[in-house]
């Protein structure tokens, strides 16, 4: 295992370089030009302010001068300066990703959670009512679009019966506590605003189910089908014998044979809600990468949109790494290669 990690580490460099190229290479070939999010309309029209601005952000340097340029700079760290906040563009992101780690592990947390219980169940009482139903949940979530479920829910729980908050993370009102980690629900503990925590963590609730359907549907799929085929196996015979209760053969004995082959599932689905998370935040005004990524585009603001494209990118990688090494230990049998 450590050979395979150490090869997939060094090869790692290279794969980011790639993604940088084609993310580079891709914002140099879209309609429109990036100096309307530099200079306003006003100053379009005179030639000396718009020549000011290209050499003040590089625009009047050569392609390749500037592709060099950037990865000489991202190699101190440096992802360049946002057109539209001013800022450095590693210090957005750094703002800005707790906020989408946090509801994207609440979505796992959620997706995952009601997957096997319903791939679980669905298996056991094979073609009986709870199996269609939950087979019809799984299929809905998969299948209907996210933006539309979070704005229906959005409606029905917040707006007509009143019972969850509406978009944000927490009450506008609210006096925020100091950011230590970005994380709201647990720097709310840390200040010892206990009445902030569940506000946080009620806000949290709409947009991580509705992130988290899509991934339950896929799970417990996968969950009922490794259940089929482990619940008919001679071991499952055997334990039910020797007089095991339903439960334990069921939990102990079944379930943990079919969730090795759900963890790489499981670890691709995290990876795809990291970098896939934007229209659940556009819909609940969520401050995270995915906003981030669309008010860049909308903007044509190019350093913020190849950033975000490359940490997406690196965390993408990574996870894939750890659902490899995860995969193993789970499994002794597996060998890396």
């Amino acid at each position: 295992m450590a050979r395979y990690i150490l090869r997939r580490l060094i090869a790692m460099p290279f794969l980011v370089l790639g993604i940088v190229t084609l993310a580079f290479l891709l914002t140099t070939v879209t309609k429109g030009d990036p100096l309307t999010a530099i200079v306003s309309d006003r100053q379009m029209n005179d030639p000396e302010a718009v020549a000011a601005a290209k050499a003040r952000w590089g625009l009047d340097r050569s392609l390749p001068e500037r592709y060099l340029i950037y990865v000489g700079n991202l190699l101190s760290g440096d992802l360049g300066t946002s057109f539209i906040t001013r800022r450095p563009v590693a210090q957005d992101v750094l703002f800005r990703l707790p906020a989408t780690l946090e509801l994207v592990i609440a979505a796992m947390l959620v997706g995952t959670t009601i997957g096997i219980t319903l791939g679980v169940l669905a298996a056991y009482f094979h073609n009986t009512g709870i199996d269609h139903l939950a087979r019809f949940f799984a299929l809905f979530g998969s299948s209907i679009p996210v933006f539309w479920l979070g704005l229906a829910l959005l409606y029905v729980f917040s707006v007509k019966w009143g019972i969850l908050p509406g978009p944000g993370r927490i009450d506008p009102r609210a006096d925020l506590p100091a950011m230590v980690t970005g994380f709201m629900t647990i720097d709310t503990l840390l200040a010892g605003k206990i009445r902030l925590f569940f506000d946080a963590l009620w806000h949290l609730i709409l947009p991580a189910f509705v992130l988290g359907w899509a991934v339950a549907g896929t799970i417990s799929r996968l969950v009922r089908a490794n259940m089929l085929e482990v619940l008919d196996r001679e071991f499952i015979l055997t334990a039910r014998a020797k007089g095991a209760g339903e439960f334990r053969v069921v939990v102990r004995h079944a379930l943990r044979n079919t969730l090795v082959p759900t963890l790489t599932v499981i670890g691709y689905s995290f990876a795809y809600l990291l970098t896939g998370a934007i229209l659940t935040e556009t819909v609940f005004s969520w401050p995270g990468m995915g906003s981030y990524a669309v008010d860049a585009a909308r903007g044509l603001d190019m350093p913020a949109i190849i950033g975000v494209t490359i940490v997406g990118g690196v965390v993408f990688l990574l996870t894939n790494l750890i659902t490899d090494i995860a995969y193993v230990i789970a499994n002794p049998r597996v060998r890396l290669g």
